[in-house]
């Protein structure tokens, strides 16, 4: 039973219903209905970052809660962290389905929550209670897929993931900013649950067909250490006050937060992640650091690129915005790419040629603040720059269930969701920084003229940031593989 169980095994877990010696994928009779139903949970996740992001403004005017809106954020943010950590426990101990099924719960109670809410705090609470849902479904998805999958399918279900955000970030905003006018703001957190109600129910059952829940031996042999809970804890009460301090770093009140955030995170950051991930040890370890490293660079340079066209070279919000959006299907397709069975033993140089483009990316695009460059550069920088992602995320994927034994699974997705979200915070933080420093203008106000008079030496010293920290992410691809 064990052996049906490891990662390292490509020996299929017994059939759903009956044996095939065809060639399977994950679109065969016995993975459909499960594959349709996990890539299902995924779209709701994607349509509630595109498309919620475009209402909240709306949202919180209506609440009179223009002054709370940063909560909004932090409240998901801040539970999602400790859900994670929940969630890989709870998946090593017993199996995916409970977590699984409890995040798909919580996290259409939260929207409902925060969809009737009559004022800011409610509307926040059910913000809070989201992030508990997404926190618990993101962890158990990979649980899933390591268990429910055989090796050799596992890219192709994670480049599925990929492809399920492609639709909701060019869709999603539209139709939220369409039905925000319409019918308003509340329909658009109500009517989310509703559009994944029924695939999501033939989710369920397959995941209970699948198998997926550990063996006896496994289950009681799985992780249960319980620091672990502190811990996020600690990491999310220290990523909490660092992002409050970030707000307004001219003032002095906002230092006393600064230091209790980072001395609330680092050390719990060092004992929660995998050991010798800060020191890019090889296998695991810079498995996970990896991740952090390419979702910080990019977020990073996302985050600054639309601020930077719109008041730089004036273009309008909505073309500041269709300039990413090349990203994100370059992003599937580089997913796509690393799930060939093909490329299967050239992964560490898929993944080191993958931070090479975003590296890449973000310098073509940082070249936009040239006047003599084309401001469509930009446009054309992110396509290589997502193209990139889409090799190294799903890489990252791939490799963590490889190196995992079957009852470390939960924590260790965990880790690599934690170390994703701690890398955004910390470096788009410091990002803010660099550019307030350099008279970037008061962004956390997100007023119209926010940025209005940068200097270009506060966009640059950003995109520097990013760029070397992509640099960084090349030298780690090197140690992807385990010691022998």
């Amino acid at each position: 039973m064990a052996a049906l169980n490891d990662p390292l095994n490509d020996q299929q877990i017994p059939p759903i219903s009956g044996a095939t010696h065809q060639v399977e994928t994950v679109l065969s009779r016995r993975y459909r209905a499960l594959t349709l139903g996990i890539v299902s949970v995924v779209l709701l996740v994607a349509f509630e970052a595109t498309a919620v992001g475009t209402a909240m403004p709306v949202a919180a005017r209506d609440l009179h809660g223009l002054s709370l809106y940063g909560f909004a954020f932090s409240g998901y943010f801040t539970t999602s962290l400790v859900a994670m950590v929940v969630s890989g426990q709870w998946c090593d101990r017993s199996g995916p389905l409970a977590p699984l099924s409890t995040g798909i719960g919580c996290f259409a109670a939260g929207l409902v929550v925060s969809g009737t809410a009559r004022a800011m705090w409610p509307f926040i609470a059910g913000r809070a209670v989201q992030g508990v849902g997404g926190g618990l479904l993101i962890v158990a998805l990979y649980v899933v897929v390591g268990r429910a999958y055989p090796q050799r399918l596992r890219p192709a279900v994670l480049a599925a993931f990929a492809a399920s955000w492609v639709v909701p970030s060019i869709v999603g905003p539209l139709v939220s900013g369409a039905v925000t006018e319409q019918l308003g703001w509340r329909w658009v957190f109500l009517g989310i649950p509703v559009l994944v109600a029924l695939p999501v129910s033939v989710a369920l059952p397959a995941l209970r067909r699948a198998a997926v829940e550990p063996p006896p031996d496994q289950a009681a042999a799985a992780v249960r250490d319980r620091r672990r809970i502190p811990l996020a804890l600690g990491i999310s009460a220290g990523a909490a006050l660092l992002q409050y301090a970030g707000q307004d770093v001219h003032d002095w009140w906002a230092l006393p937060p600064a230091v209790a955030g980072a001395a609330l995170l680092v050390p719990s950051a060092v004992r929660l992640l995998p050991p010798g991930t800060f020191r890019a040890g090889r296998g695991l370890p810079s498995v996970v650091l990896l991740r952090g490293i390419a979702a910080g660079s990019f977020l990073t340079a996302e985050s600054f690129l639309p601020l930077m066209l719109v008041t730089r070279r004036q273009l309008s919000p909505t073309l500041a915005g269709l300039s990413l959006a090349g990203g994100g299907l370059t992003w599937a397709l580089g997913s796509f790419v690393q799930s060939r069975p093909r490329l299967e033993p050239y992964r560490e140089r898929l993944v080191r040629a993958g931070m090479g483009l975003v590296g890449m990316a973000v310098v073509g695009a940082a070249l936009a603040l040239l006047p003599v460059v084309p401001a469509w550069i930009v446009a054309v920088a992110w396509c290589v720059g997502g193209l990139g992602m889409g090799l190294v995320i799903a890489s990252m994927s791939v490799l963590l269930l490889t190196y995992s034994p079957p009852q470390e699974a939960g924590a260790n997705s965990a880790a690599l969701q934690v170390c994703d979200a701690l890398s955004n915070v910390v470096l788009v933080a410091a990002g803010g920084v660099l550019f307030a420093a350099l008279g970037g203008g008061t962004v956390a106000a997100g007023g119209p003229t926010a940025g209005a008079h940068a200097h270009p030496a506060a966009f640059a010293a950003v995109f520097c940031l990013a760029t070397a920290v992509a640099l960084v992410g090349v030298a780690v691809a090197g140690r992807l593989r385990p010691e022998r």
